[in-house]
């Protein structure tokens, strides 16, 4: 019976022993670190660890203000090799803003709870990336009137060149069929390009200085114009 009552026992102590080996700082329990992340709707619920997992995601938050990301990237299919993405980052009251970072980027989180052991967070929208959804819905107008028409004959359809790099020129070409409104056509591309240029200087994008390929004809395909070079 004794050997019952000491294995439980044992599991306590190591159980203790563990957690008292982690650093916590009561002026500000975010700082540390966070592995283990489980997620719940639109909730992340993180666990705090005396250092972050060899192979396996997690974040770190330290007093001089540096993060750490420990990710895979966009890779999903194991096996899985991880790597870390050091960034910054600052806390305006409940909002985490975290900057400077390759990958995903500028991003924020919303602290939803933090204890000693748990850190449960919602991914807010920075204002870049609110800036950027608008960018994209410009797009999305250009896109949706040029697509408004089916593509049945490639003499009907002409190209142009859409959207600014921050190194100069255009993003790419998109074709538009002469049977559209074109005049507004060409006011949705002029809007467009001038939201990207703004945005690209107001959030100090960079971008190559290769000049996009000019198509050389039209191609209709399944009733969508196709670009050949």
């Amino acid at each position: 019976m004794k050997i019952f009552y000491l294995l439980p026992l044992a599991l306590c102590l190591f159980s203790c022993q563990s957690n008292s080996d982690i650093d916590i700082d009561p002026e500000n329990l975010l700082i540390g670190n966070w592995i283990a992340p489980k997620y719940e709707n639109e909730t992340t619920i993180y666990q705090r660890a005396s250092k972050l997992q060899d192979n396996a995601p997690g974040v770190s938050f330290q007093k001089n203000a540096i993060f750490t990301q420990r990710t895979s990237g966009w890779c999903g299919t194991p096996p899985l090799t991880f790597y870390d993405e050091t960034g910054a980052w600052e806390t305006q009251e409940s909002l985490i803003l975290i900057t400077d970072l390759n990958f995903p980027g500028n991003y924020n989180l919303r602290i939803i709870s933090i204890d000693d052991e748990q850190l449960i967070v919602k991914r807010e929208l920075s204002e870049q990336e609110k800036d950027h959804r608008e960018l994209m819905l410009l797009f999305n107008g250009i896109s949706s009137l040029s697509n408004s028409v089916s593509c049945t004959d490639p003499t009907d359809w002409n190209y142009t060149p859409y959207g600014a790099k921050a190194c100069g020129g255009p993003q790419g070409y998109i074709a538009y069929s002469n049977q559209i409104d074109t005049s507004l056509f060409f006011q949705k591309i002029e809007a467009y390009n001038l939201a990207e240029k703004q945005y690209n200087i107001k959030w100090s994008i960079t971008s190559t200085c290769d000049i996009p390929q000019e198509p050389k004809s039209i191609a209709c395909q399944n009733g969508y114009p196709i670009l050949k070079y």
